[in-house]
């Protein structure tokens, strides 16, 4: 599936330290589109992400590096995009986020960021607490930032380093 149309864009990924070589990081956590390096098209979102991540970590300093993503070097890879928080999408990030997900191994996800507002809809429904009718109704009025995550190396290959923003 190619879903480029040959340009490129800049890509932003907030953290606690600066990122000239991004990694995928198999960790314990579960996310939304599994083990991978994490990016959004949002600055606001990635400013907002770096904060957190130092909060949490208790060290460094809010810093976000920016990227370009060389769309047309990315016709080569499986990519899969979701345009909504749709079904599709909600089966997804609640599959990889019980840890359960055995479906096609792509190189990038695209697709909507599930943040804080969405985050009891998913739990609740990853719980059985409503149903996938439910969820999908209390997803639909979100407005979420996106996200591009690279899962593979080749992913990673289409990112091109171009520089750091710090903030306080």
């Amino acid at each position: 599936m190619n879903y480029f149309k040959g340009r490129s864009m800049l890509l932003y990924h907030g953290s606690n330290v600066e990122v000239k070589e991004p990694r995928i990081i198999i960790s314990n956590r579960t996310l939304d589109f599994g083990a991978g390096f994490y990016t959004t098209s949002n600055e606001e979102q990635a400013i907002k992400w770096s904060r957190l991540q130092t909060l949490r970590r208790g060290t460094g300093r809010p810093t976000v590096s920016i990227y370009e993503f060389v769309e047309d070097k990315a016709s080569e890879l499986i990519v899969m995009r979701f345009e909504s928080a749709g079904r599709e999408w909600l089966r997804y990030v609640t599959d990889n986020r019980k840890g359960i997900y055995k479906g096609a191994k792509y190189d990038i996800v695209i697709g909507p960021v599930a943040n804080d507002n969405t985050m009891s809809v998913i739990n609740d429904y990853m719980a059985g607490t409503i149903n996938e009718e439910t969820a999908l109704v209390l997803l639909k009025p979100q407005k979420l930032s996106d996200q591009y995550t690279f899962l593979t190396w080749k992913g990673l290959s289409v990112l091109r380093y171009l520089e750091v923003k710090l903030y306080e």
